[in-house]
């Protein structure tokens, strides 16, 4: 299995959610999440480590990718997003190898709690699993990553 991360530098996002806004974050990180149907423990313990230690943002010196947002003490905006499993057939895109929805709930809300665990709990903001929602988000450089648990290192 693997999972899938797109990593996004912010200055500021916000999920919506109908007129709710349900999380939102100032500088930091939105990470799309993808969930396979082979994902286990080791994927997310992977990608919460890239997500939290990778080197993104600039020293207080200006020092350029010098500093993650474990080190800066940021905050991170998670959403859910099985698209990232999403596979072309022609025109038509198919979903699946991506995780069962029922499934994918309980394994996501793992994944947030356990990046909650190694982070600061109040510094990891989310959307709403499953709903329709409006993702706002300022790139900062932009800076976009990818991330695929299937290439470890």
């Amino acid at each position: 299995g693997a999972m899938r991360a797109v990593i996004q530098k912010v200055t500021k996002a916000s999920v919506t959610v109908g007129a709710e806004v349900v999380g939102s974050i100032n500088r930091g990180l939105c990470v799309l999440v993808g969930i396979s149907r082979d994902d286990g423990a080791d994927d997310v313990e992977y990608i919460i480590r890239k997500i939290l230690n990778t080197r993104l943002f600039a020293s207080e010196e200006g020092k350029k990718w010098d500093k993650s947002v474990k080190d800066m003490n940021l905050q991170v905006l998670c959403v859910s997003q099985f698209t990232l499993y999403g596979y072309l057939k022609g025109n038509s895109l198919d979903f699946h190898v991506a995780m069962s929805p029922d499934k994918a709930k309980t394994f996501y809300e793992d994944f947030l709690a356990k990046m909650r665990s190694v982070h600061q709990a109040d510094k990891i903001e989310d959307g709403r699993f499953g709903a329709m929602m409006s993702v706002s988000i300022e790139n900062d450089g932009p800076v976009t990553i990818l991330l695929d648990s299937k290439k470890r290192d």
